[in-house]
């Protein structure tokens, strides 16, 4: 498993020379959330996507 520097370091590696440290950031705090977020699949915490079509339903007919 690759730490979490050697990660950084190669994401900044890959961008435009002209990013921003913004730039930099956002796409640092991107992947975060996108990590974290397949973490969660990963433990089964996920609502079902039926659940998530009812929800929008009920939400666009308000």
């Amino acid at each position: 498993m690759i730490d979490a520097k050697t990660e950084a370091i190669a994401l900044i590696k890959e961008m435009p020379s002209d990013s921003t440290i913004e730039d930099i950031m956002g796409e640092l705090y991107f992947k975060a959330q996108v990590d974290a977020g397949l973490k969660q699949l990963d433990k089964g915490d996920f609502i079902p996507h039926d659940d998530i079509k009812q929800r929008v339903s009920q939400w666009l007919s308000k």
